[in-house]
């Protein structure tokens, strides 16, 4: 894809969940409306998974910083609304304050996950392995 494209589809994608979020915070006031729950809920269930769908084709878009800010910012309205917080927060603040993942590290993990299920990658898989109970570390042995 070419970079118009890229940029294309971004720009539309953010759009389209800006004024989605905007109209969510109509409903979502400080003291009455949606809650951290339901806003959370409606991220989680339908935003965040069509912000990630076509992460895989926009792989070499995703490296370019200003087209990965675009989805950066989808996040960060959200992440406003549902933790109640003023515009001066910053991202990283706001995303622990919300227990979300930042969008850009979803992003990559999206890209991994198909790239590991497609067999494109000459890297290690960094999937967890089953090990016994037999062999986990002891709590006490991690805290030095």
């Amino acid at each position: 894809m070419t970079r118009k494209l890229h940029l294309r589809k971004t720009n539309y994608t953010a759009n389209k969940y800006k004024k989605f979020i905007f109209s969510l915070s109509k409903a979502g006031k400080l003291y009455w409306g949606l809650n951290h729950k339901a806003l959370k809920t409606i991220y989680l269930g339908g935003i965040l998974p069509t912000l990630l769908y076509a992460a895989p084709v926009w792989v070499k878009a995703m490296k370019i910083e200003r087209y990965k800010s675009k989805l950066i910012r989808v996040q960060r309205i959200i992440n406003i609304k549902m933790a109640k917080a003023y515009r001066t927060v910053s991202n990283e603040a706001l995303c622990i304050l919300t227990g979300m993942t930042p969008i850009a590290i979803k992003i990559e993990e999206a890209i991994e996950l198909y790239q590991l299920t497609n067999g494109n990658t000459n890297k290690e898989a960094k999937v967890d392995n089953n090990i016994g109970f037999k062999h986990w570390q002891h709590p006490a042995d991690t805290i030095k």
